[in-house]
């Protein structure tokens, strides 16, 4: 085993070939084997135990989402990307009815009669104090969508003052740091953009705490090296494009399967985007040194670049290569450079197969579109890590400071067109479609260590796979979080 960031555990040689003549591959754990693939679309949940862990704040924002998303009959017109404000308003978030007064305030009519009587079981699972935070943080949104900054600096205040992001309730804690990600966005909108310098050193880090304590990194990465290692089937010269490798965790896994192939290691060649010097090149280095000690011939090639300004000609390709891009989507910086400049390199390279994990998580819109799919999405989260670590778990705690918060600010505070100047795609899968890249469907082998994944931790943690429409999807409970998919130009076809 080697010393420093890559280790090799004995779970890696799970991940198994895929070829064409269907041929069932040994070695995977035996409660693969209990889910019966006619059904694909069937939702897969641990069945030793039935979860029971009361999703307090997740549930609450799912019916929040569900009364926003219906049109009320007398919401106003849109101007100008916001709605157009009134004097007074009303709406009921699942059974709170909040009252929003002013001249410059949102106009939004209460609607949905029963919503108290929906979701009075969800309700009662949250304090009378979780519902005093999320109702004043709701209306500060609201206050914000208009630029009523005055009125939203005033509710900002009161938040601090009531939320901490060491509070032993899911509620506190995504108030506390949404409430921050939105006194961020009320300062940018005073004085400019303001674009926060990003620590890569505690980012890094909080990243391998989170791949430690939640199966999501794990997903994204186990799932994406099988769609590889199959589209590198019997290839002898490989390439590897990485759009924001980090500290490329997921690759010495692969590595290790193709060291070990029957027909031998191919040469493998792969590009690191990122965009930090050192860290790419330290990332280099560890992966070269782990693929020596496989005795498989590796280059690296690093490109600091944001991966939307990076184009075809800093790309080394070389004849005779076979092309793999990956990409773990998440929202870790608040700059990436426009989305279709990203598709045209893509385009370009022209590769076999494309392995994207994407959150199902909207970066588009306005930015109260924004906040509200944003407040469901983390929320289910820090459900999720409540549920299997304490209030005091150092760990999660890291994961929600450094990982969690600065996705937020950067959705919030940072997020949108009219801030960055980058248009963002609604749907990556929906545009690789419109571009003429064919959807992969990911194998049984793919839904295997997905399954293996989620076996590493207890039923109880709330944790679910979801296969259909050719992708995989992580959630916790009801809720979808990360989707996978894989994809190929029409040339392999």
């Amino acid at each position: 085993m080697m010393k420093g960031a890559f280790e090799v555990h004995g779970a890696l040689d799970l991940i198994q070939t895929h070829d064409q003549w269907d041929f069932n591959p040994i070695g995977f754990a035996p409660s693969v084997g209990h889910h019966s693939p006619a059904n694909p679309t069937t939702l897969m949940r641990p069945t030793a135990v039935d979860v029971r862990y009361s999703h307090e704040l997740s549930e609450w924002m799912e019916q929040v989402v569900k009364n926003l998303s219906e049109p009320s009959p007398e919401v106003p017109p849109v101007e100008n990307g916001e709605w157009r404000p009134r004097k007074s308003a009303r709406r009921d978030y699942g059974g709170v009815d909040i009252n929003i007064n002013g001249e410059d305030d949102l106009h939004w009519v209460g609607h949905h009669q029963n919503s108290s009587e929906n979701m009075g079981k969800g309700l009662s699972r949250l304090d009378e104090h979780g519902l005093s935070l999320l109702t004043l943080l709701l209306e500060c949104a609201v206050a914000i969508s208009v630029d009523n900054l005055s009125e939203a600096n005033r509710m900002l205040l009161e938040l601090t003052q009531m939320a901490s992001p060491y509070g032993p309730s899911c509620a506190e804690r995504v108030v506390a740091y949404f409430a921050k990600a939105m006194a961020s966005r009320v300062m940018n909108s005073w004085l400019g953009i303001c674009s926060p310098l990003i620590t890569h050193k505690a980012v890094l880090g909080a990243f391998h705490v989170f791949n430690n304590i939640a199966p999501f990194i794990k997903f994204a990465h186990f799932t994406s090296n099988q769609a590889i290692l199959e589209a590198f089937h019997q290839q002898d010269r490989v390439h590897i494009i990485d759009l924001d490798i980090m500290q490329g965790l997921q690759w010495p896994a692969l590595f290790h399967i193709l060291a070990t192939r029957i027909e031998g290691p191919p040469y493998v060649r792969m590009t690191g985007v990122g965009s930090s010097l050192d860290v790419l090149e330290e990332t280099g280095r560890q992966l070269s040194c782990f693929a020596k000690r496989l005795g498989m011939s590796f280059e690296f090639h690093p490109i600091a670049k944001k991966f939307g300004d990076v184009d075809i000609s800093m790309v080394q390709v070389r004849r005779g290569e076979i092309v793999a891009v990956h990409w773990l989507q998440h929202s870790l910086y608040d700059a990436t450079g426009p989305d279709w400049k990203t598709m045209r390199l893509i385009e370009q390279l022209g590769p076999r197969v494309i392995t994207l994990v994407e959150q199902d998580l909207a970066h588009v819109g306005t930015f109260l579109d924004r906040f509200v799919g944003s407040l469901h999405y983390y929320s289910t989260i820090f459900d999720s890590l409540g549920a299997s670590l304490p209030c005091d778990d150092p760990s999660r705690h890291r994961v929600e400071h450094c990982l969690l918060s600065r996705e937020i600010n950067n959705i919030l505070a940072i997020g949108g067109p009219a801030r960055s100047g980058e248009d963002k795609f609604g749907s990556w899968r929906m545009e690789l479609a419109r571009h003429g890249f064919t959807q992969v469907g990911m194998s049984g082998n793919s839904m295997a260590q997905a399954q293996l994944i989620l076996n590493m931790f207890p039923p109880s943690h709330g944790y679910t796979i979801h296969q259909g429409d050719g992708t995989l999807r992580l959630g916790w409970k009801e809720t979808s979080l990360y989707t996978a998919s894989a994809w190929t130009c029409n040339s392999f076809r």
